[in-house]
């Protein structure tokens, strides 16, 4: 009975979710574009603000996974 009403207890206190780390609700902005700027120096910095969108998605996908191993998995 012990154990009936601490699952109970538990259940109805529900799960107090870590906050999302500001990092991952960042936009990634395009690279500037000057007026008579190569374009291959345009296209190497969208490059490598894509990266960085790209990694950033990494760490939300590794953070949600870290969050449905601690508290269970999706419904």
């Amino acid at each position: 009975m012990n154990r009936a009403a601490v699952a109970k207890g538990q259940a109805a206190a529900g799960i107090v979710l870590p906050s999302l780390p500001d990092d991952l609700r960042k936009q990634e902005a395009h690279a500037p574009v000057a007026e008579g700027e190569p374009l291959i120096a345009i296209l190497a910095r969208e490059r490598q603000a894509l990266d960085r969108a790209n990694a950033r998605q990494g760490r939300m996908v590794q953070f949600y996974d870290d969050l449905t191993s601690r508290y269970g998995t999706r419904r």
